[in-house]
């Protein structure tokens, strides 16, 4: 059976991989003619396609999976989903249901939590409150227990009060927000830029001094346009083992 031929691409190694994988993979399934195979090859044609590991070729296809785009069965192979190519939407990463999904296959460590007063950096973003609540969390690959990233999280402290620490454990912060507290979030406005890793996280995501990693922040805001939480990430620069 012939396969759907991917584009190729040339991987930026400050940014996780498994991420531009999927939104590689992404586009060329979007892009694809009507006439085009819907059977994708397999995992380790992948990788060997994009010159990453069976393990970060894996979790881009959940990815995609997770968004319906492609469904996957055991023995016969990956398949694009016929309606993909007519209307499928090419999710941000910082939506609610992407981080949600990106989180998935990852265990979570709770390193600390608490209150403390606003950083500078954040304080346009809590004018009216002279502390916020603090979390810190470490996040590592279920599978292979390599460090992928670590966040801290700046919450509002009267939704801090409803949370429990287990859920935050369990889920995203913004899972939490919404389904746990009931917070009616609207939008989430986020920005991601290339950096070096400090002391603090070489040491968590097990990478060398000042090598590249990539620094999120993201704002989630309430349908008031108030933030609620302000979330700043470390990523490691490969999700995975690159190969």
């Amino acid at each position: 059976m012939t396969s759907f031929a991917p584009d190729s691409i040339v991987l930026n190694r400050k940014l996780p991989l498994w991420y531009q994988v999927s939104q590689s993979l992404r586009a060329s399934i979007l892009g694809r003619s009507p006439q085009d195979p819907l059977r994708l090859p397999t995992e380790e044609q992948l990788a060997g396609h994009y010159g990453v590991s069976v393990l970060t070729m894996r979790q881009a296809l959940k990815e995609l999976e997770d968004e319906g785009l492609i469904t996957r069965h055991r023995r016969r192979g990956t398949f694009i989903e016929p309606h993909a190519r007519r209307g499928s939407p090419v999710r941000l990463l910082g939506s609610v249901d992407a981080i949600v999904a990106q989180q998935s296959g990852m265990t979570t460590e709770l390193l600390d939590h608490g209150t403390a007063p606003v950083p500078a950096e954040l304080a346009e973003f809590f004018p009216d409150l002279p502390e916020v609540a603090t979390y810190h969390r470490l996040r590592s690959d279920e599978k292979t227990g390599e460090p992928t990233n670590h966040a801290r999280n700046y919450v509002r402290p009267e939704l801090a009060a409803r949370m429990d620490l287990d859920d935050l454990v369990r889920w995203p912060m913004t899972k939490v927000l919404r389904d746990v507290v009931g917070a009616d979030i609207s939008r989430i406005t986020d920005t991601v830029e290339a950096r070096l890793a400090d002391p603090e996280t070489a040491k968590l995501l097990q990478v060398p001094l000042l090598s590249p990693i990539l620094h999120y922040t993201g704002i989630t805001y309430d349908a008031g346009g108030r933030p609620l939480d302000v979330a700043v990430i470390q990523y490691r620069g490969t999700a995975s083992p690159s190969r």
